[in-house]
């Protein structure tokens, strides 16, 4: 089924008429999907859920290549970015292109689904923003942070299977009830995985988000149990680049108060309220499970 997701991108890369576009397909083609395999799992039956698929993939490829040049990203996807390769000019243009062709082609979708979606962009928007703003200093606030999770990453994933519901006549509240808080547990995964995986499976460097000034929960549950030298040393470390010492230290810190088993304790509370939400829909609750467990 993702199959049709790529024929709908291609076809819409193809529309816009501009080869540049086509030099960058692989930032359009990479990633998990998620999006799109959630709206195909939700309105399977539906001719037009491929099409609804592209144009939220399309969204999200936009978002990323906005975000890589704000965070000054060199990889994405396990792949040089745009802007490293590129320019940052070039990286904003192309995702405003992709932007305007998904925001065209959600015209031939009702008016609801229309502005699901582009609603949840202009939130998207915000939790970039808010992104920014909290990387300025320290954040040890964990609601600041959870509301611009929800905002940057959550929010278009609650609008897509939003949207698929109601692409088959579904209840959106149930479904996008679903996509929340499966879209805060992901991220909440990602934070996890940025601290305990490697360079290769990740696609970048380890601890990146610190390094790029982000607290993301684990350092967040770290710094409220720690001492005031320990709570002095990590503010000390906070969007530097870490040496092999302190990286470890960070580490064993976060094991020995358990700030990354407090992340994923949450992360599955989460995923338990979503997959209470579809109780009755095994693909979606299959999603979950495996979404959860790429954790350790």
């Amino acid at each position: 089924m993702i199959e049709q997701v790529d024929k709908e991108i291609n076809k819409l890369v193809k529309e816009i008429n501009y080869e540049e576009i086509n030099h960058h397909l692989p930032v359009l083609m990479g990633g998990k999907r998620l999006r799109a395999k959630l709206i195909l799992t939700i309105a399977k039956d539906n001719p037009r859920a491929p099409l609804l698929g592209a144009i939220v993939e399309m969204i999200h490829s936009a978002s990323l290549l906005h975000d890589d040049v704000i965070d000054e990203a060199t990889v994405r996807r396990g792949r040089s970015c745009v802007n490293a390769t590129d320019g940052s000019k070039k990286a904003i243009m192309l995702g405003d292109i992709l932007y305007a062709k998904a925001f065209s082609s959600l015209t031939f979708f009702s008016h609801e689904i229309a502005y699901t979606l582009s609603s949840a962009v202009v939130l998207l928007s915000v939790g970039e923003m808010m992104d920014v703003e909290l990387a300025k200093s320290f954040n040890d606030n964990e609601q600041k942070y959870l509301e611009m999770l929800y905002l940057k990453t959550a929010s278009l994933i609650e609008a897509s299977t939003a949207s698929a519901a109601l692409l088959i006549g579904k209840d959106k509240d149930t479904y996008g009830l679903y996509g929340k808080n499966l879209g805060l547990s992901f991220q909440i995964i990602d934070d996890i995985l940025d601290i305990t995986s490697d360079e290769k499976t990740l696609g970048k460097p380890v601890m990146s988000d610190f390094k790029e000034g982000k607290c993301t929960l684990p350092y967040i549950y770290l710094y409220k149990s720690l001492d005031d030298k320990g709570k002095e040393r990590l503010k000390s470390l906070h969007a530097k680049e870490l040496s092999s010492d302190e990286s470890l230290w960070i580490l064993n810190a976060m094991k020995k108060h358990h700030a990354i088993d407090k992340s994923f304790e949450l992360a599955k509370r989460l995923t338990k309220e979503a997959g209470e939400a579809v109780f009755d829909n095994m693909e979606l609750i299959n999603i979950l499970d495996k979404m959860i467990q790429r954790s350790y």
